[in-house]
C-alpha cells in the first residue's frame, strides 16, 4: 500500500487530502496535515471518495442508444468518430449556432473549461452555456452596470464587520468576494470573530454562519432588496459613507439619493418583516467598519430582482470604501493563474451583452459571451434560424437542475444529438444518444490555477494521477480535442475562458497531448512556473507571488455609477410591488408559505446524491420547516408533504429546524430525476425536483432571463408519513394526497 499527497476535487474547496493506494485502488482518505491552507481539514464530501471510486454504479464505458432506444457499450473512439460526424451533419444543415454547449459546475476547475469554449468557438457557434447564468448572473450583470474595483474587497482578516446575504460559507464553503476560505471556514471565521471581527448575516433562516452573528436579520424570502435598500437610505441619510472616496470614484450620487428614499425604516419593517430598529442598528455597524465588506449567495440571486439586490451589494462596498487600497496585499493576484497588477482605482461600467450574438427568445440579452441558461429550453423548441439541434452536456445535470423541469426534460428529448459527459447515469444521462464515462478525480492529474481566485493566499497546488482505471472511460478534455481532431477545429488555451477568443496558444490538433503538456500551455504566463509548483506535494504558499496594490493610474481610473438605468427601473418594480402579508406580490396572497433553496453539506449540488453515506441522514432532500408550523398543521418529523406552486407540486418530506422564519420551507435544488420516477410520488431516495415548481417563461428578471427559483409562493399540505427506517408507508395512505389539509 502507497500513501500519496493529491487534493479532494469534490467540490471546489480544494482541501488537501492524503490518500492510501493499494492494488490500484482507492482504500482510504484523510486530510493532509501538512497542507497550508486545510491542514487536516476535510468535510463529510471528500471523505467518501473511496466510495465514489469503488461505486459498482459508475460508468466503465461510452454509451451509444441504439435503434431501439437502449444504450450499449460502445469504444469511447468509435463513439467520437459518430458524435464528429453528426455534428458535421447538423452544422451544414441548420448552421453552427445549432450546436450548443453547456459546462457545469465541475467543468470550471479543469482545462477542459478553455478547451471546450474553444471549440465551441471554432466550430463558429455562440450557444455557449454555463452554471454562471442559472446560478447566479446578477453578480457579473451588477458588477457591468456599476463598475469595478481593480484591487478587489478588504480581506476578512484584516477586516472589522462582514455582511452575509442569504450565503452560508460554513455549509457552502464558497464565498468568493470577501474571501472566507473554502477549507475550514468554520475554524477560520471563529477565530476571526475571536478577534474582533462583527459578523452580520441577512437570512430566513439562524444558518451555521448566523451563530457567529453580532445581528441576524431573518429576513421574508424575496425582499432582500428592500432591506438592502433601507441600508443604503440610512448610510445616506445620515451621512455615514466614505465622501471622499465616493467623490473621487464614483457618480450617480444625487440619482441614488432619490431611488432609495421612499425605503423608509417603516417601510421596510412592513415589507421586508425585520425591526426598524435592526435596520437602522445594522446599517450603522457596517457602516463604521471602518474595514470589511457585503457579499450576497445563491439564496437572493435565485430570489426576485437579483438585480436589485447585487447592485445594492455593490452600494454598499463602494459607499463605505471597502476595497483594497495602495500597499495593501491582496489575496492571490496569479500564482498559477495569468497574473495581473492590482490597481487601486475603479473599472469603468461597460454592456455585459456586446460581442456575441443575442438569444432569439424573449428579448433576452448574453452576459459575457454566455447565452442565458435559463432560456435554453426555448431557444431548443424554438424553430426557425439559429434553433439549438444538438447539446454536449459537460460536467452538468440540466434535467434536475434547471428550472421548468417538464420543459427541459421535453426540449432534451426534442434534440437530433443529445451528448452527455459524466461519471453516473445521471438523470440527463438516460436521455442522451451517447453517454462518455468520464474519470474521478484520483485517476487524473490536475492543478489549482482555475480556481485559485478561492484562496486566501497566494497558493498553488498539483497533482498526479495515482489509479489507473481499468476500462475505458476519458478525461472530459479528451472529448472537446477528439472533436477538434476530427473536425479541424483550432484550439487554444491560456485566454479568458469567458472572453473574446483572440488571445491564446495553439493546441496542436493532429497529435494527441498529454494533459501536463495542457497545463504547460495553459500556465505558461504563470506567476511562479509549474516545475516549482510540482515541488511541493502538499502544495506551497509562495511568498514571491505576493503583490500590493498599486497606486491609482489617472489615465485608467474610471468611475462607478452609482445608479445605473437598467437598475433604478428594476428598483422602481420592486417599490411598485403591492406589500401583502407574505412579502410577494397580491395575486399570490393565497399562498402560505415560500420555499427557498439552501446548500447541503452532503452533497455538491447534484453530485454526491448517490453515494450511501452522503444520503445516510435521509430521506433525499428534506422539506424543512418551522416546528410551530409543523405543530400547527398537524406535521411530525418524517411526515410527507405535498409542495404546491403555481406551476407544478413535489413530495417533500418534513424536517423540523428551529431556526427557520415562520411561513418558510427550505430545500435543496438540483436533486429529483426525471418527471414520472419514483420522487414524483414519494422520495426517500432520490429527493424532491423544486425546479418542477418553477416557470422557467415567467416571473423572471427581464435582462438575461434568471428567473424565481427560491422565495418560491407554495403551499403545504400534510401527506402520508415515513416508517423509521426512511421506507415508504403502505400506498392507501398516499391516498390521501387529495384530502389533505392545507397547513
Amino acid at each position: 500500500m502507497a500513501t500519496h499527497k493529491t487534493f479532494c476535487r469534490f467540490c471546489h474547496a480544494f482541501c488537501g487530502i492524503e490518500v492510501d493506494i493499494e492494488d490500484n485502488r482507492v482504500v482510504a482518505v484523510r486530510g493532509d496535515r501538512d497542507h497550508p491552507l486545510s491542514q487536516g481539514f476535510t468535510c463529510i464530501k471528500g471523505r467518501q471518495l473511496v466510495e465514489q471510486h469503488n461505486d459498482p454504479g459508475r460508468l466503465r464505458n461510452t454509451l451509444r442508444r441504439n435503434p431501439e432506444g437502449r444504450l450499449e457499450a460502445i469504444p469511447s473512439e468509435q463513439a467520437m468518430d459518430e458524435v464528429a460526424a453528426a455534428l458535421k451533419r447538423i452544422i451544414e444543415q441548420h448552421g453552427p449556432r445549432s450546436v450548443a454547449l453547456y459546462n457545469g459546475t465541475k467543468s470550471w476547475a479543469s482545462v477542459t473549461f478553455e478547451m471546450a469554449r474553444s471549440w465551441l468557438v471554432g466550430i463558429g457557434s455562440p450557444s455557449f452555456y454555463t452554471t454562471v447564468t442559472i446560478d447566479q448572473p446578477a453578480k457579473a450583470m451588477a458588477m457591468a452596470l456599476h463598475g469595478y474595483w481593480k484591487a478587489g474587497w478588504h480581506r476578512v482578516i484584516d477586516s472589522d464587520v462582514v455582511m452575509f446575504v442569504g450565503t452560508n460559507p460554513l455549509q457552502s464553503y464558497l464565498v468568493e468576494a470577501v474571501k472566507v476560505p473554502c477549507t475550514n471556514a468554520s475554524a477560520y471565521l471563529r477565530d476571526c470573530v475571536r478577534r474582533g471581527l462583527k459578523v452580520i448575516v441577512i437570512d430566513p433562516r439562524r444558518t451555521e454562519t448566523a451563530q457567529y452573528a453580532a445581528m441576524h436579520l431573518q429576513v421574508r424570502p424575496g425582499e432582500d432588496p428592500t432591506l438592502l435598500a433601507g441600508l443604503v437610505r440610512v448610510i445616506l441619510a445620515e451621512e455615514l459613507y466614505d465622501k471622499e472616496f465616493v467623490a473621487l470614484n464614483a457618480r450617480g450620487l444625487d440619482a441614488l439619493r432619490e431611488a432609495v428614499d421612499p425605503f423608509t425604516l417603516d417601510y421596510v419593517e412592513r415589507r421586508a418583516g425585520v425591526a426598524a430598529k435592526d435596520v437602522a442598528a445594522t446599517a450603522r455597524l457596517f457602516a463604521a467598519g471602518p474595514r470589511g465588506s457585503v457579499v450576497a449567495g445563491t439564496g437572493p440571486n435565485m430570489a426576485p430582482h437579483p438585480l436589485s439586490t447585487e447592485m445594492l451589494v455593490n452600494l454598499l462596498n463602494t459607499l463605505c470604501g471597502r476595497y483594497a487600497r495602495e500597499g495593501e496585499y491582496v489575496n492571490n493576484a496569479g500564482v498559477l493563474g495569468a497574473p495581473h497588477t492590482p490597481r487601486a482605482e475603479a473599472g469603468d461600467p461597460f454592456n455585459f451583452w456586446e460581442g456575441i450574438d443575442q438569444p432569439r427568445v424573449r428579448g433576452l440579452r448574453s452576459l459575457n459571451f454566455q447565452q442565458p441558461t435559463a432560456a435554453l429550453a426555448d431557444e431548443i423548441l424554438t424553430p426557425g434560424e439559429g434553433q439549438i439541434r444538438a447539446f454536449i452536456c459537460n460536467g452538468g445535470n440540466p434535467a434536475v437542475a434547471f428550472p421548468n423541469q417538464a420543459k427541459v426534460v421535453r426540449a432534451l428529448k426534442s434534440l437530433d444529438l443529445l451528448v452527455v459527459l459524466d461519471v453516473i447515469m445521471s438523470p440527463t444521462a438516460k436521455l442522451a444518444d451517447y453517454v462518455f464515462g468520464c474519470k474521478l478525480s484520483l485517476e487524473k492529474p490536475d492543478y489549482s490555477r482555475h480556481l485559485e481566485w478561492y484562496f486566501t493566499d497566494t497558493f498553488a497546488q498539483y497533482t498526479p494521477a495515482f489509479i489507473q482505471p481499468g476500462f475505458d472511460v476519458i478525461e472530459e478534455w479528451e472529448f472537446f480535442w477528439g472533436m477538434a481532431h476530427r473536425m479541424r477545429v483550432p484550439l487554444t488555451l491560456g485566454r479568458s475562458p469567458l472572453g473574446p477568443p483572440v488571445r491564446g496558444r495553439s493546441v496542436d490538433i493532429d497529435r494527441k497531448p498529454a494533459i501536463e503538456e495542457l497545463m504547460e500551455i495553459e500556465a505558461a504566463d504563470a506567476r511562479i512556473a509549474l516545475e516549482r509548483v510540482r515541488q511541493y506535494p502538499s502544495g506551497h504558499v509562495f511568498e514571491d507571488a505576493r503583490v500590493q496594490v498599486a497606486a491609482r493610474d489617472p489615465a485608467m481610473a474610471g468611475h462607478f455609477d452609482l445608479a445605473p438605468p437598467h437598475f433604478l427601473e428594476d428598483l422602481r418594480r420592486v417599490l411598485n410591488e403591492p406589500i401583502v402579508a407574505g412579502g410577494g406580490y397580491s395575486e399570490r396572497e393565497s399562498f402560505t408559505h415560500r420555499l427557498i433553496s439552501r446548500r447541503m453539506r452532503e452533497v455538491f449540488n447534484s453530485t454526491g446524491v448517490h453515494l450511501a453515506a452522503l444520503n445516510s441522514k435521509g430521506p433525499g432532500n428534506p422539506a424543512y420547516m418551522n416546528p410551530d408550523d409543523m405543530h400547527e398543521g398537524g406535521i411530525r418529523n418524517g411526515d410527507l408533504v405535498r409542495i404546491e406552486s403555481a406551476n407544478g407540486a413535489i413530495i417533500g418530506v418534513a424536517r423540523a429546524e428551529a431556526g427557520l422564519r415562520r411561513g418558510v420551507i427550505s430545500m435543496a435544488h438540483s436533486w429529483g430525476d426525471l418527471p414520472g420516477g419514483d420522487d414524483a410520488v414519494a422520495p426517500p431516495e432520490t429527493g424532491g425536483c423544486t425546479n418542477r415548481l418553477i416557470a422557467d417563461d415567467s416571473d423572471f428578471e427581464p435582462l438575461v432571463g434568471q428567473c424565481r427559483q427560491s422565495a418560491i409562493p407554495v403551499n403545504v399540505c400534510r401527506a402520508a408519513a415515513l416508517h423509521a427506517g426512511g421506507k415508504q408507508t403502505s400506498p392507501s395512505m398516499m391516498g390521501s394526497l387529495d384530502a389533505a389539509d392545507k397547513v
